[in-house]
């Protein structure tokens, strides 16, 4: 099998990442670019070279998966771990293993600690829980290649506590542009759906009060459906089962041909196969088609499970990315989900660099009213933040500079009071050093100092000192420095505030010019 570009790339990084002793390390590949091969294809090279290869994945699918595309892609055999299966006595090199099942001890101890040389992780988002750290933990010393499509998990806990590097990641946007998956055009239905009084649990909404929140909804979703995706093959996510169900009955209501599956389903398999051929052109499920099933000619997806986790959404919406013969896109419907925080994803987190061309992505969308394409949407995004925050940092940088000139720097100021100690000043203690604090900020410039000058707290400690001696001695204040200095005034630090003052009130009844009979460089004060 000849590889794709990316997909040698990634081959080859990751065994560069072994070679030099980096031993857990990242394959990041968007839902369908092959991900299960590039690994077949790393076991392969794993192999050839005399090693053992456990594929530790959570679900049966996977596993299955697994063992049909490296046959397909390498010519290996394997054998399994799972339940009353075991591998335990196979001459195969490679084994595709549950963790549910080499997770209890007694199933582990029957392998060496060094048994395998190398661990491929399949949606290795899942590893940092406890059941697969147990069976990384026994086998220390093998390296480890994690492979996901999505590299952030729901409980926030980075992946990168875990693995020591990313040897290759392939973006979405670069498939799609690369033309190795559909185009996604995105759509979000004006229907205002209300998820404020929905809990939440794990960094995530709780399903079942998301069952409960949708159910007044679910007759106006479906009709919405019909209006604008009746054509479509779709893929349908919900919370629950019993909603799940449900909508199923009211689109087969409507005129949709739908089908619902869920994990206690004993016609599954069925149902599927009549999805992919065509007899159903709906599939409702509550969140049991994220991982491990592949249907390419879907070419619509739903997404009535509303998340703030990225990686689940990406898994959801990863269900309709692939190419298939005469499809022209994904078609992405959103809806306007009111909650009382903006932390919901979005068809633009897929894509989007940042939150915030993320939100002005959102924004279009849904303004639009009609389906538009993902990336155009985010090139106009990108360029409108762009310009917005050029804008906001010449109005900053106008700001900043009408700031300046009302404040005296403090060289200028150390040089006119003839200071020497404060000019010379070098912190010595801890203190000292650190950066000066926020009160030391605002009465500094309260008091007519730039502080982004002054870099420690030993120095603002000492200059704040001065200026309130100053002021007790009845000197002249900063501001009267640098107005009288920026007309040529000399040395205007040693004279008297009241001196100063007679003075500024002089010019000030000039019309803001110096008298004629006063010579800026000779004069000294009073």
């Amino acid at each position: 099998m000849e590889l794709r570009q990316y997909q040698q790339d990634s081959r080859q990084s990751i065994q560069a990442e072994w070679e030099k002793g980096v031993q857990r390390t990242l394959l990041v590949l968007p839902t369908g670019c092959g991900k299960t091969i590039v690994f077949s294809k790393v076991i392969e090279d794993r192999v050839r070279l005399g090693e053992r290869v456990l594929v530790l994945a959570h679900r049966g699918e996977l596993l299955d998966q697994a063992a049909d595309k490296l046959s397909k892609s390498t010519g290996l055999g394997c054998a399994t771990e799972k339940a009353e299966q075991t591998s335990i006595g196979s001459w195969f090199r490679v084994v595709v293993g549950s963790v549910q099942t080499l997770m209890r001890d007694k199933r582990l101890r029957q392998f060496a600690a060094d048994h395998f040389d190398t661990i491929i992780i399949d949606e290795a988002h899942h590893c940092l829980s406890d059941s697969y750290q147990r069976v990384l933990a026994y086998f220390e010393k093998a390296n480890v290649l994690g492979v996901t499509a999505t590299p952030d998990r729901g409980d926030m806990r980075n992946l990168g506590s875990y693995f020591e590097s990313l040897a290759y990641e392939y973006t979405l946007p670069k498939a799609i542009k690369e033309g190795f998956l559909s185009p996604i055009k995105a759509m979000t239905i004006p229907l205002k759906l209300d998820l404020s009084t929905v809990g939440q649990q794990a960094g995530d909404f709780k399903s079942s009060d998301l069952g409960t929140a949708l159910d007044p909804y679910l007759d106006s979703i479906a009709g919405e459906m019909w209006r604008v995706a009746n054509d479509r093959k779709i893929v349908v996510f919900l919370p629950l089962v019993k909603t799940s169900k449900k909508f199923t009955s009211i689109l087969n209501a409507i005129g949709f041909r739908a089908a619902e599956v869920n994990g206690d389903s004993q016609d599954r398999a069925e149902i599927l196969a009549d999805y992919d051929s065509g007899k159903y052109n709906v599939l409702c499920n509550s969140m049991l088609l994220t991982e491990g099933w592949d249907c390419p000619s879907v070419d619509c997806i739903v997404v009535l499970r509303p998340t703030k986790v990225r990686s689940l959404y990406s898994q959801m919406v990863g269900r309709g990315t692939r190419l298939f013969p005469g499809k022209t896109d994904l078609l992405l419907l959103d809806f306007l989900w009111h909650t009382e925080r903006h932390e919901l994803c979005h068809p633009a987190h897929l894509i989007a660099e940042n939150e915030e061309v993320a939100q002005a992505m959102t924004k279009q969308i849904e303004e639009a009213g009609i389906a538009l394409d993902l990336e155009t949407v985010e090139k106009q995004a990108t360029e409108d933040v762009i310009a917005q925050r050029e804008e906001a940092l010449a109005k900053m940088l106008h700001e900043m500079k009408r700031r300046k000139a009302k404040l005296v720097d403090p060289l200028q100021f150390e040089m006119s009071i003839q200071a020497e100690d404060l000019s010379s000043y070098v912190p010595s203690f801890g203190w000292e050093m650190s950066p000066p604090s926020e009160a030391q900020v605002k009465t500094l410039e309260k008091l007519g100092i730039l502080p982004e000058a002054i870099d420690n707290a030993g120095k603002a400690t000492k200059l704040l000192e001065r200026l309130d001696k100053r002021r007790t001695e009845g000197l002249t204040t900063p501001k009267q420095i640098r107005f009288l200095e920026n007309r040529g005034f000399e040395h205007v630090g040693t004279w008297s505030f009241d001196s100063a003052k007679r003075l500024i009130d002089r010019i000030a009844g000039n019309g803001w010019h110096v008298p004629d009979d006063i010579n800026p460089k000779e004069y000294r004060g009073e």
